[in-house]
């Protein structure tokens, strides 16, 4: 096993448009470390590569910043009086935000934005460092930081890479058992970029490291951090929790489902979340809809329709929902699918007694509902 020497490169002064990142790492690594060595890997916050691009946007309109580098929005929450939203950035990977960030921007009042081509920039400042140094074998990690799915906080991952291999593919081999291993492939860029960061910080104007006695440096280029971005049918977390229910009833996360409501990170009232669910129910139907979810109202009975349209949504009583629409098969529809966005919400719910018509042309359904 090799024995990892982690250095961190102090010293950095604050980064500018247009400043050779390449120039400042071998300067920081003169002194730290006299230079770097054959195999070094050397890891750089991904706002150090920003800096140096210029790629600031307006802190006054931050939501459009986002807007303009996400390419698809997986969840979004209210948090105060913010919405929050993890998307696939235009970078690559899926994070909070598309990476926009307003932390450590040397005093500046604006938002910094992730470079576009994170693997091509890698690139840049290793090629620099190749050629400063006549050395044929270094590695360069463009790190970010990013919370995952089933884990408290955040770590560095490796955003860009050029020079490393950034899996270790360990499938169709045995481990120390002779047990063969069908889906093992470690993840050795994000590891890398993790690793530099318990002598980086977030806090102690440290934006790279050196990593001396990895065997992961390459004298190629190297497939690149783009490699390590899970798309398509590999992405098992497609949407988050509650957008997956409302996309499945056509209401696809992003600023047109502000309109329905958006969950928050903070407790929620039961009437909050059943008009949301009424709302995103109500929505999308194949023939029509008019629900207006201002006037539910989940505390007492109350036998008043919640909208006038062409499908009603009323509170007969203390967790019963009676839904109305002008044939038996629309009624169905409307409370099947109110059954799915409540789901969704956090409760449970089924069907209370036949559906009947009240008058001509106008059926009505009930569900029953409780708290999961």
């Amino acid at each position: 096993m090799p024995e990892l020497r982690l250095v961190p490169l102090v010293g950095i002064p604050e980064v500018q448009a247009d400043d050779d990142v390449a120039a400042l790492v071998l300067a920081a690594a003169k002194r730290r470390c006299e230079g770097l060595e054959e195999g070094d890997v050397v890891v750089v916050s991904s706002k150090v590569v920003s800096k140096s691009l210029g790629l600031w946007a307006d802190s006054r309109d931050r939501s459009a910043a986002v807007a303009g580098q996400t390419v698809r929005v997986v969840a979004e929450r209210m948090t105060g009086e913010r919405v929050t939203q993890i998307v696939q950035s235009a970078s690559g990977p899926v994070m909070a935000a598309a990476g926009v960030d307003t932390s450590n921007t040397g005093g500046r009042d604006e938002v910094l934005l992730l470079p576009p081509d994170p693997d091509r920039q890698a690139d840049v400042v290793r090629s620099r460092l190749l050629e400063a140094t006549g050395l044929s074998r270094i590695g360069v990690v463009v790190s970010d930081t990013a919370g995952r799915p089933w884990r408290f906080g955040q770590v560095d991952f490796a955003l860009g890479a050029s020079g490393v291999g950034v899996v270790d593919d360990l499938r169709g081999g045995v481990d120390a058992d002779g047990h063969s291993l069908l889906v093992t492939a470690r993840a050795v860029g994000d590891e890398l970029a993790a690793a530099a960061d318990l002598v980086k910080g977030k806090v102690d104007g440290v934006p790279a490291a050196v990593l001396r006695g990895s065997p992961w440096a390459l004298e190629s280029r190297g497939p690149g951090a783009r490699a390590l971005v899970r798309v398509g049918r590999e992405d098992w977390f497609d949407y988050g929790r509650a957008e997956a229910v409302r996309a499945s009833l056509g209401t696809e996360p992003g600023s047109g489902a502000e309109s329905l409501g958006i969950a928050s990170v903070a407790p929620e009232d039961a009437q909050t979340r059943i008009e949301r669910a009424v709302g995103v129910a109500n929505a999308h139907l194949p023939f029509g809809s008019g629900a207006d979810t201002s006037r539910a109202d989940t505390s007492a009975a109350d036998t008043s329709a919640v909208g006038a349209g062409v499908n009603e949504v009323s509170v007969v009583e203390v967790g019963v929902i009676e839904v109305g629409a002008a044939t038996a098969f629309q009624a169905g529809v409307l409370a099947a699918r109110l059954r799915v966005a409540l789901w969704g919400e956090g409760f449970d719910s089924w069907f209370h007694g036949e559906a009947s018509e009240e008058r001509p042309g106008h059926w009505r359904a009930r569900l029953r509902i409780s708290e999961r």
